[in-house]
């Protein structure tokens, strides 16, 4: 029982992870680069929902399905312009620079995120309590306790993922990513709009960082400014584990480490292990398969 306890929390959290893996993966898939500012987007959509909430509690009822369903998809707005600013401003005048810039960027653009969002004009270093979006409920069978975040968790990343395969793979803009992922030129010439895809690339998955940043929250004792930075870094590994990207290797990786994690911290010893455990996954996978469990091995030109 205690092990199928432990599958239930660990299923809620890397499915968690996936969402956030998800978003590292088709910006990886398109550009060949990693957005380490991805974590502070799912930041920012955590505050904007935390100053959303309260506006649309009052106008439709505190958790009714018209102010929850509003604040999943007006903060999944308000981070994809975020992430399509950022792509705009920080990302596109560097995108025949070296990949070594682009990815230093990244990281200048997180911490210029995170620093500025201490400040006490902004939100402020302290931690804030999320407001309660729905009415949570435990369901007991036995011995085994489900929260009804355990199951909202895992159903909105499946239907996210099966979202963001159907764009991919069945939809004219679907067919401009992979053809603008396998070469920008060709695509170019071939009258693919590539900065509106790349864009559009960048504002899907700043979506989906709002929404894993909800579903954090949920979960979480409250939001700050860097409450992006360990999720974002496990949810960066689990993209890996499973084949960066690769939509399906992103969910399989997100899984797998929060099942581990889960496991980890259940065992007397290993709970302060948990970064360990995640970065120790990290290398065996770049060591043995550098590809990721459903990743191809590609050839580079040099």
């Amino acid at each position: 029982m205690d092990f199928l306890q432990q599958s239930i929390n660990g299923l809620g959290l890397g499915a968690i992870y996936a969402l956030i893996a998800l978003g590292y993966t088709m910006v990886y898939g398109v550009l060949r680069f990693i957005n380490f500012a991805h974590s502070d987007v799912l930041m920012l959509g955590a505050f904007a929902a935390f100053y959303l909430a309260p506006k649309l509690e009052r106008a439709f009822g505190p958790q009714s399905a018209p102010c929850v369903i509003g604040v999943f998809v007006l903060t999944a707005l308000i981070c994809a312009c975020i992430g399509m600013t950022i792509e705009r401003l920080a990302y596109r005048p560097l995108r025949n620079r070296p990949k070594l810039t682009v990815l230093i960027t990244a990281i200048g653009v997180s911490l210029f995120i995170e620093f500025t969002c201490q400040n006490p004009n902004v939100f402020g270093a302290a931690t804030r309590p999320f407001p309660k979006l729905i009415h949570e409920q435990q369901f007991i069978l036995g011995k085994l306790v489900i929260g009804s975040n355990d199951i909202l968790v895992p159903v909105v990343t499946a239907v996210l993922l099966a979202v963001m395969w159907f764009i991919v793979q069945k939809t004219k803009i679907g067919t401009a990513m992979r053809a603008v992922s396998f070469n920008q030129q060709a695509a170019s010439l071939m009258g693919v709009p590539v900065n509106r895809i790349i864009s559009f690339t960048f504002g899907l998955g700043s979506a989906l960082a709002a929404v894993a940043g909800i579903l954090y929250s949920m979960k979480a004792p409250g939001i700050e400014p860097l409450m992006g930075v360990q999720p974002g870094l496990r949810a960066f590994v689990a993209a890996v584990l499973g084949g960066i990207g690769n939509l399906q290797g992103a969910v399989l990786g997100g899984v797998l480490l929060g099942v581990l994690e889960t496991f980890a911290g259940g065992i007397p010893g290993l709970s302060n292990y948990r970064d360990a455990i995640a970065f120790g996954i990290l290398i065996l996978i770049l060591l043995f398969k550098p590809a990721g469990l459903l990743g191809r091995a590609t050839i580079e030109k040099v």
